[in-house]
Protein backbone atom coordinates (compact mmCIF):
# COMPACT_ATOMS: atom_id res chain seq x y z
CA UNK A 1 0.00 0.00 0.00
CA UNK A 2 1.27 3.49 -0.74
CA UNK A 3 2.32 5.84 2.02
CA UNK A 4 1.97 9.60 2.15
CA UNK A 5 4.41 12.15 3.52
CA UNK A 6 3.12 14.43 6.28
CA UNK A 7 4.59 17.93 6.46
CA UNK A 8 5.13 18.99 10.08
CA UNK A 9 7.30 22.01 9.25
CA UNK A 10 4.69 24.48 10.56
CA UNK A 11 3.42 22.28 13.40
CA UNK A 12 4.22 22.26 17.09
CA UNK A 13 4.93 18.70 18.25
CA UNK A 14 5.14 17.39 21.82
CA UNK A 15 5.69 13.93 23.26
CA UNK A 16 2.38 12.77 24.74
CA UNK A 17 3.43 9.27 25.81
CA UNK A 18 6.97 7.95 26.21
CA UNK A 19 8.26 5.41 23.67
CA UNK A 20 7.33 1.78 24.34
CA UNK A 21 8.34 -1.36 22.44
CA UNK A 22 5.93 -2.28 19.65
CA UNK A 23 4.91 -5.91 20.02
CA UNK A 24 3.99 -8.42 17.34
CA UNK A 25 2.17 -10.50 19.97
CA UNK A 26 1.18 -9.54 23.50
CA UNK A 27 1.02 -13.24 24.43
CA UNK A 28 4.61 -14.01 23.46
CA UNK A 29 6.11 -10.55 24.03
CA UNK A 30 7.78 -10.72 20.61
CA UNK A 31 8.95 -7.27 19.54
CA UNK A 32 8.23 -5.90 16.07
CA UNK A 33 11.28 -5.20 13.92
CA UNK A 34 11.93 -3.10 10.83
CA UNK A 35 11.93 -5.42 7.81
CA UNK A 36 14.74 -3.54 6.08
CA UNK A 37 17.16 -2.85 8.94
CA UNK A 38 16.22 -5.36 11.63
CA UNK A 39 16.00 -2.53 14.20
CA UNK A 40 13.45 -2.95 16.99
CA UNK A 41 10.34 -0.78 16.63
CA UNK A 42 8.76 1.40 19.29
CA UNK A 43 5.57 3.43 19.48
CA UNK A 44 5.51 6.99 20.81
CA UNK A 45 2.45 9.17 21.32
CA UNK A 46 2.83 12.60 19.71
CA UNK A 47 0.57 15.63 20.07
CA UNK A 48 0.76 17.49 16.76
CA UNK A 49 -0.79 20.95 16.68
CA UNK A 50 -1.10 22.96 13.46
CA UNK A 51 -3.44 25.68 12.24
CA UNK A 52 -5.42 25.72 15.50
CA UNK A 53 -6.06 21.98 15.60
CA UNK A 54 -4.28 19.43 17.78
CA UNK A 55 -4.36 15.65 17.42
CA UNK A 56 -2.77 12.72 19.19
CA UNK A 57 -0.99 10.19 16.98
CA UNK A 58 0.64 6.88 17.86
CA UNK A 59 3.76 6.85 15.69
CA UNK A 60 6.02 3.84 15.05
CA UNK A 61 9.73 4.68 15.06
CA UNK A 62 12.80 2.40 14.84
CA UNK A 63 14.81 2.35 18.09
CA UNK A 64 17.72 3.88 16.15
CA UNK A 65 15.58 7.02 15.66
CA UNK A 66 14.66 7.50 19.33
CA UNK A 67 17.14 9.17 21.68
CA UNK A 68 17.13 8.31 25.38
CA UNK A 69 15.15 10.60 27.65
CA UNK A 70 12.08 11.38 25.54
CA UNK A 71 9.39 12.25 28.06
CA UNK A 72 5.81 13.55 28.01
CA UNK A 73 5.62 17.30 27.45
CA UNK A 74 8.96 17.51 25.63
CA UNK A 75 8.89 19.51 22.37
CA UNK A 76 10.28 17.45 19.49
CA UNK A 77 10.90 17.38 15.74
CA UNK A 78 9.60 14.51 13.65
CA UNK A 79 11.72 13.35 10.73
CA UNK A 80 10.20 11.49 7.80
CA UNK A 81 6.62 11.19 9.08
CA UNK A 82 4.39 9.14 6.78
CA UNK A 83 0.82 7.84 6.92
CA UNK A 84 -0.42 4.58 5.41
CA UNK A 85 -3.88 3.05 5.37
CA UNK A 86 -4.29 -0.57 6.39
CA UNK A 87 -6.97 -3.25 6.50
CA UNK A 88 -7.01 -6.78 7.86
CA UNK A 89 -9.51 -9.50 8.58
CA UNK A 90 -9.25 -11.67 11.68
CA UNK A 91 -11.90 -14.14 12.87
CA UNK A 92 -14.29 -12.83 10.24
CA UNK A 93 -14.04 -9.22 11.36
CA UNK A 94 -12.52 -6.62 9.07
CA UNK A 95 -10.63 -3.76 10.68
CA UNK A 96 -9.04 -0.76 9.02
CA UNK A 97 -7.27 2.44 9.93
CA UNK A 98 -4.27 4.64 9.32
CA UNK A 99 -0.81 3.89 10.68
CA UNK A 100 1.90 6.48 11.21
CA UNK A 101 5.62 5.89 10.88
CA UNK A 102 8.63 8.18 11.26
CA UNK A 103 12.36 7.81 10.68
CA UNK A 104 13.20 9.65 13.91
CA UNK A 105 11.88 11.81 16.73
CA UNK A 106 14.41 14.26 18.16
CA UNK A 107 14.23 16.82 20.97
CA UNK A 108 13.98 20.41 19.75
CA UNK A 109 17.36 22.12 19.51
CA UNK A 110 19.27 18.92 18.69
Amino acid sequence: MPSFKIDTSTAVVFVATAPAPKLVSKQTGERAVDRETGAGLSTVGLLISDEGEGNLYQVTVPETGLPDGLAPGMPVSVIGLKARDWENTFNGQTRHGISFRAVAVTPMGV
